[in-house]
């Protein structure tokens, strides 16, 4: 079946389907690590991994698919100005040729990057059923999962990946992989870059059980706005699927499944209380944000309800202050505090 051709999309589709297609008509940025969509970055916000990209859905729908060849001369501008230098070469591909007796020096703009890194191959877990149209989950691989017969069992040539062990890498407006030599200035020829490892296609991960689970630790942060309490924990890759954060009146509890059966598990006894209803978690490639509703609009002093008293401290929102919210104008205080103001003010006239 053909495959549609524009970015975002790329999925198969029969001849004459009238499916919509949802997709992306402006060009990726890549710019300082984060990567986003000219045409959306003002919705979607730019991520650093490259997986996390390539799952952005699309922005504009249209009423069916396409595999016509884009127009180079409709793309929108990148919004990147070292890329736009770099696109004024005349080369669109750079490689580096091993057989030649006397090679030239690959320009500065697109040094190859050996994968020096060692390289984990994860294997397909073949007990999973698996939902045709499934995308195969290597780099590189554009096979729709069919059938068992057709992907998985045998030695078929369906069940052949071409794909790239390693990850991507972009530089100076260059885009290739660290695995192999290839580098292309548009992105529309990285996502056609051929594997260079030939293997079995991955549909689902198979989980390693005999790895010992170990407990990590991750650094948490927060700040607060007037009715809500913003919590990051800083966690690469987190599963997902098998991460839960649950979220009570009185309580946060976070547990998150990391890379090399690592886990990271605590619970917090928040300082004040919340609406779980009104609360919400977002799952990113470097951390997870959890957005707590206050119930009033006091000021938590610290995240952490504290098992001892802290002392004279007043709840209030100030301008300064590592805990104090950016912005406020005026302190808000509860009934306590308020006539202790009132008070101190009185004494000092």
């Amino acid at each position: 079946m053909p495959r549609c051709t524009r970015k975002g999309c790329g999925k198969e589709f029969p001849e004459g389907s009238t499916e919509r297609c949802t997709f992306h008509p402006g060009a990726p940025v890549f710019h300082e690590g984060l990567k986003s969509w000219s045409c959306c970055s003002d919705k979607n916000k730019p991520v650093l991994d490259f997986d996390e990209f390539m799952k952005i859905m699309g922005c504009v729908e249209t009423d069916r698919h396409t595999n016509d060849v884009p127009d180079p001369e409709s793309k929108a501008p990148v919004a990147f100005t070292a890329e736009k230098e770099v696109a004024k070469a005349p080369s669109k591909v750079l490689e580096v040729s091993a057989a030649s007796s006397d090679p030239a020096p690959p320009p500065a703009t697109a040094k190859v990057v050996p994968a020096t890194l060692p390289v984990v191959t994860e294997e397909d877990d073949l007990s999973v059923s698996i939902t045709p149209g499934t995308s195969c989950r290597r780099k590189g691989c554009s096979v729709t999962f069919i059938s068992d017969d057709e992907n998985r069992l045998g030695d078929g040539e369906g069940t052949r990946c071409k794909y790239h062990p390693a990850p991507p890498i972009f530089r100076e407006g260059s885009k290739g992989y660290m695995c192999c030599k290839r580098r292309v200035l548009e992105f529309e020829e990285f996502l056609k870059i051929e594997g260079c490892q030939t293997g079995r296609h991955l549909f689902s991960p198979k989980v390693n059980t005999d790895k010992i689970e170990e407990f990590t630790t991750c650094r948490l942060d927060h700040y607060q706005t007037l009715d809500q309490v913003h919590v990051s924990v800083f966690a690469k890759q987190v599963d997902k699927d098998r991460s839960n954060v649950k979220i009570n009146e009185q309580s946060l509890s976070i547990d998150l499944y990391l890379p090399g059966s690592k886990r990271f598990f605590k619970t917090i006894n928040l300082f004040g209380p919340i609406t779980p209803e009104q609360s919400t978690v977002q799952y990113f490639g470097t951390k997870v944000e959890v957005h707590l509703k206050k119930q009033d609009t006091r000021s938590w002093t610290i995240l952490e309800k504290p098992t001892h008293d802290l002392g004279n401290i007043a709840l209030t929102f100030g301008v300064t202050g590592r805990t104090g919210t950016i912005g406020a104008k005026e302190s808000v205080l509860d009934a306590q505090n308020s006539a202790r103001d009132s008070i101190t003010l009185r004494a000092s006239l």
